[in-house]
C-alpha cells in the first residue's frame, strides 16, 4: 500500500461531536458537572440534529441530538449507542484541504462543503479512510468571530 505523505493539513481540533438521545440530560452533565459553558444551540436541519456547543479549552464539546430515527446521528445511536461520533479539525480554506486529501486518495463523504453550525462550511471523511474515526473539516464563518 503506498503512503502518501501530506504537507500539515489540518490547524487544530475545533470540536469533537458526541452523539446524545436526550440532549437536556447530556447538557446537565457536561455544563453542569463538567463545568463546560454552553455557547451556542442550533438546529441544523440539514445534518438532522440539534447540536450545543459547549467550551473547553480553545476548542468544543459538540453534542448531537438526532432529529429523528432516520436521520444519519439517529441511525448512529441506534446502532451503536450514545458516544463519540466524530473528531472535527479546523482548517482555513476547505476546499485546498478538500482537494489535498483527494489527490492523496482519501475517500470523502463530501466533495464539497456544505453548511453546518454557525454557518461554518464542513465536510466529511470517510472512516474507511481514517482507521474507523468519522472526521470532520470545519472552516469557520467569518461572522462568528473565529479564525482558522
Amino acid at each position: 500500500m503506498e503512503v502518501h505523505r501530506l504537507r500539515r493539513v489540518f490547524g487544530l481540533i475545533d470540536h469533537v461531536g458526541v452523539a446524545v438521545s436526550d440532549l437536556d440530560r447530556a447538557i446537565a452533565l457536561y455544563e453542569g458537572t463538567f463545568g463546560m459553558p454552553q455557547v451556542h444551540r442550533e438546529t441544523v436541519e440539514q445534518q438532522g440534529v440539534e447540536a450545543v456547543l459547549l467550551d473547553v479549552g480553545d476548542g468544543h464539546v459538540e453534542l448531537l441530538s438526532p432529529l429523528g430515527p432516520e436521520t444519519v446521528v439517529g441511525k448512529f445511536v441506534e446502532r451503536r449507542g450514545e458516544g463519540l461520533h466524530h473528531v472535527a479539525y479546523r482548517v482555513g480554506d476547505i476546499e485546498a484541504v478538500l482537494a489535498q486529501l483527494k489527490e492523496a486518495g482519501v475517500e470523502l463523504i463530501d466533495s464539497e462543503p456544505r453548511i453546518g453550525i454557525l454557518n461554518s462550511r464542513v465536510a466529511f471523511v470517510h472512516p474507511r479512510s481514517t482507521g474507523g474515526v468519522l472526521t470532520e473539516i470545519v472552516e469557520p464563518a467569518t461572522d462568528h468571530g473565529e479564525e482558522a
